[in-house]
């Protein structure tokens, strides 16, 4: 499929939008946050889906009662500040940006599943539009040039649509075009240390990241290398987001300091406080005017 044909195959996915059939085609992976009580009962905390994805479940281990409520109390908070932001959100978008491997995907259905949003993954939507089974596919058989431009088409008919979620490639922040459209709604960057990121793509191999897969080496250490370079690159285009969402700080008030410790409700939770605090800081009920958003994009192009 050519980069034209996003649009319709985006319209078909989301036409049953306001027909009571969400997720413009997609599955909705999470319907009820269901946690337990102490008791043993069942509390399902209702949110706008179908069937869960990330069930908030006690956490097994010696501090029973107090896993249990902390689920609870978890489950609770997502739900309260999910209401709260959706007030202002007023129907926009929001685009989560981060390197690969920053978890944008994972946080980004919690967060769609909680606002009643619809989720999208970029990359999967591009995969699509190609008719290649993945990103390093089309790197391989194409090039980057051309997943960008498709990439590129995915964005602008995103943006033409609301109340989504939209999961976006690692490297989709260096064309200042896809901020143009990403202006459209709010952008949060996940930030990540470096370190952690390199160890869980270690972990999982780099077969599916075309710009880390590396022949030979020790898995980690290539992927450091790789991963600080692609940061030195991006970092001040990752900076332009409307709201940066640092999973060192959030485990920092945790008091451990460990990121690989938080959980994707944990940075769900940040991630619509940080929103939250932005929409109310600049008082805006409607999406970014196009003279900021111009600002941001030249400011982009100077990198």
């Amino acid at each position: 499929m050519e980069a034209g044909g996003v649009g319709l195959a985006l319209q078909t996915r989301a036409a049953a939008f306001g027909s009571g059939q969400r997720r413009g085609g997609l599955q909705s992976p999470i319907g009820r946050l269901r946690v337990a009580e102490p008791a043993g009962a069942a509390v399902a905390v209702r949110v706008r889906g179908s069937k869960p994805v990330v069930p908030l479940r006690a956490k097994k281990s010696s501090g029973g009662h107090e896993n249990l409520h902390n689920s609870v109390d978890e489950a609770l908070l997502l739900k309260r500040k999910s209401e709260e932001v959706l007030f202002y959100l007023n129907g926009r978008c929001i685009y989560l940006v981060g390197m690969m491997g920053s978890g944008k995907s994972t946080v980004g259905k919690i967060m769609s599943e909680v606002l009643g949003y619809s989720f999208f993954d970029s990359d999967k939507l591009v995969e699509q539009a190609v008719g290649m089974p993945s990103v390093a596919q089309i790197f391989k058989v194409h090039s980057e040039a051309f997943f960008r431009d498709n990439e590129s088409s995915v964005l602008r008919d995103l943006s033409s649509m609301r109340r989504l979620v939209v999961a976006t490639g690692g490297g989709a922040v260096i064309r200042p075009v896809n901020w143009k459209y990403m202006k459209k709604g709010l952008s949060v960057w996940l930030d990540v240390p470096l370190d952690a990121l390199a160890r869980r793509i270690a972990k999982v191999g780099t077969a599916s990241r075309p710009l880390l897969d590396q022949p030979s080496g020790d898995p980690y250490t290539m992927a450091f290398s790789k991963l600080s370079m692609l940061a030195e690159q991006r970092g001040d285009a990752y900076a332009n987001a409307d709201v940066r969402v640092s999973l060192e700080e959030i485990a920092s008030k945790q008091g451990h300091g460990d990121v690989s410790k938080l959980m994707p409700t944990d940075i769900a939770i940040e991630s619509l406080h940080k929103i939250e605090s932005f929409v109310i800081e600049h008082a805006a009920d409607n999406p970014a005017s196009d003279s900021q958003a111009e600002s941001q994009i030249q400011r982009i192009q100077t990198l």
